[in-house]
């Protein structure tokens, strides 16, 4: 297929240096993620079978990208133990090497997914490709609201710290032979949520984007919402929430975050896949949120938001034509 990503090396200003194609044959390269030793997971928004569309095999996984070994990338293997689904994120609990996947899928709506390692499971560079397909365990999330009814959707919050409790529920075929994931669990099990976009691990949690919802495909209308995951205290909680915004065309509010970072000076970084004029949105510590970037070049979508290491490039893209970004500053630490 015509997916794939690039290997951008840079100095420290953010100057290119070198790039080269990190792996190819991939289908719709979504959000992906980081891991905690220094690869990249690249996710397939994609459920294409072999033999159909030109496909030569089947998609919808998960591939990992070694910066430091080209070798590795040469023949991509797919990390099936994450489930076969339009993935869209993923992020890695440096602790426990639990990864957390989002869904993009509607018709229904997609869920927020947990892989558990099997037993003994130590995180390293190549040990995700070397996985079975039913190594771990690939489970769904449900949330419960504080008076105990089932929450079937996160559009249902609209109060900034709203906190939900989750479950998760093994998937039973992960690799979705006959029946979608989404579609495997009881509505009374999981939670849905439109447009289950960016994901990033920070503050010992992930956050996790829900781009929009209208009342066509969810209980409540909403122009993005941003929440927390809590691994231990096992809680979902709103930081974020855009209203459906008027007037898209203007600058003022903000509609359609999509792909998300945690800024090493606090905050939030959000790149915004809306309608009309686009930005880079910065969100304090505090909650507030702010434009910090524009793109006045007609791209659509910013995406792939990221700071440099040490912390003095933040890193974007814009989508169309496909235009990478290093943004010095001076940036200050946020309260």
């Amino acid at each position: 297929m015509g997916g794939g990503c690039t290997v951008v090396e840079t100095d420290r200003v953010g100057a290119r240096i070198n790039e080269y194609v990190g792996i190819a044959g991939t289908a719709v390269n979504c959000a992906g993620g980081i891991t905690p030793w220094g690869t990249w997971l690249t996710c397939e928004e994609d459920s294409t079978r072999a033999g159909t569309n030109g496909a030569t095999k089947d998609h919808g996984y998960v591939f990992e990208v070694d910066p430091f070994d080209r070798g590795a990338n040469l023949d991509p293997v797919p990390i099936t133990a994450f489930g076969r689904y339009a993935h869209e994120a993923a992020a890695v609990d440096p602790r426990t090497h639990d990864v957390y996947l989002t869904e993009d899928a509607a018709g229904p709506s997609g869920l927020f997914y947990r892989w558990t390692p099997p037993a003994g499971f130590r995180g390293g560079r190549g040990v995700l490709r070397a996985l079975g397909p039913t190594d771990g365990v690939l489970s769904a999330m449900g949330c419960t609201a504080e008076g105990g009814e089932h929450v079937d959707d996160l559009s249902r919050a609209t109060e900034i710290g709203t906190t939900f409790r989750v479950e998760w529920t093994p998937v039973p075929d992960r690799d979705a032979a006959t029946v979608s994931t989404r579609r495997q669990l009881g509505e009374d099990l999981i939670t849905r949520g439109r447009k289950l976009e960016g994901m990033w691990w920070g503050d010992g949690g992930a956050y996790v984007v829900t781009s929009f919802a209208r009342v066509t495909d969810s209980p409540v209308a909403h122009d993005g919402q941003v929440w927390f995951y809590d691994p231990r205290a096992a809680t979902l909680t709103l930081k974020v929430r855009f209203g459906v915004n008027p007037t898209p065309d203007e600058d003022g509010p903000f509609d359609g975050p999509d792909n998300i970072t945690v800024s090493p000076w606090g905050g939030l970084i959000l790149a915004e896949d809306g309608v009309g004029v686009q930005h880079l949105i910065g969100v304090s510590a505090a909650g507030a949120t702010f434009p910090l970037a524009r793109d006045d070049m007609g791209g659509g979508e910013f995406t792939g938001p990221v700071f440099s290491h040490d912390k003095r490039v933040l890193f974007a893209n814009t989508y169309v034509p496909g235009t990478m970004y290093a943004i010095t500053g001076p940036w200050r630490p946020q309260r």
